[in-house]
């Protein structure tokens, strides 16, 4: 598995407070390891977001990403609010 992010993700990512980078530091070895381990709660998104999925990094925050084959690809990171407008 090959782990990227985007140009969007990594803006995003910038403005997070360093607690929330942190944690999605260790979400994101979780994920590596595991991508469907239950602390994730790893999901499907529906609606605008269809095909994508999102894993909790903490109480509110989601990372959103992309599968395509071996690549997944970060492409928002943020609250509730902020992603499912």
């Amino acid at each position: 598995m090959n782990v990227f992010t985007s140009k969007k993700f990594e803006k995003m990512f910038r403005k997070c407070h360093q607690e929330i980078k942190d944690r999605f530091i260790e979400r994101l070895k979780i994920f590596k390891k595991n991508k469907y381990n239950f602390v994730l709660n790893n999901r499907s998104l529906t609606g605008k977001l269809k095909g994508l999925r999102s894993i909790n990094v903490s109480g509110d925050y989601r990372a959103i990403f992309e599968e395509k084959s071996e690549d997944i690809i970060f492409v928002a990171i943020g609250n509730h609010s902020q992603l499912y407008k």
